[in-house]
């Protein structure tokens, strides 16, 4: 399996890892990217990044069967509103595509929020950052890689585990 940024940091930080190879999939998609994949769409997270009207950048994590809230995410990081990045913009600004974005690893560091439910796993699954490629992290170990926090950030929905 080829090795990507996300792979090589986690390496560096000598973090043990699953990865997932899904590029016979063709999707980008979250939740067809987890069932491919064989696992709990609850623990595989996309990665989502917004601007606020301050200029300022965020990244927010959260379930793939998932809708972020925008109101919950602003106010999660401080701000009276947060609006989604262009998906144009996301690559120069992160140096990921739409699809293969990762928290770990962007050009520069971003405010992180992950969605609450990411401590009800010891595992989660998130993009490796390049589309085809998944990571498997232990939760305990995200902080060696990345600050972040977690907050009630997705729109009031059922997250279904057995789509």
């Amino acid at each position: 399996m080829e090795k990507t940024n996300v792979m090589r940091v986690l390496d560096s930080k000598k973090i043990k890892y699953n990865a997932y190879d899904y590029t016979d999939c063709c999707t980008t998609v979250g939740i067809e990217v987890a069932l491919n994949l064989g696992q709990n769409p609850a623990r595989v997270f996309k990665t989502l990044v917004t601007e606020s009207k301050s200029n300022k950048y965020y990244v927010f994590v959260i379930p793939v069967a998932c809708s972020l809230d925008l109101k919950k995410a602003a106010k999660a990081v401080g701000e009276k509103s947060v609006e989604m990045l262009k998906q144009k913009d996301l690559l120069p600004l992160t140096g990921y595509v739409h699809g293969g974005c990762s928290p770990i690893g962007m050009k520069k560091f971003f405010t992180t929020t992950f969605h609450k439910t990411l401590n009800d796993f010891d595992m989660v699954i998130f993009s490796a950052g390049k589309i085809g490629y998944q990571v498997e992290v232990p939760v305990e170990s995200l902080s060696k890689v990345i600050r972040y926090q977690t907050a009630d950030i997705i729109k009031d929905e059922k997250i279904d585990e057995n789509i």
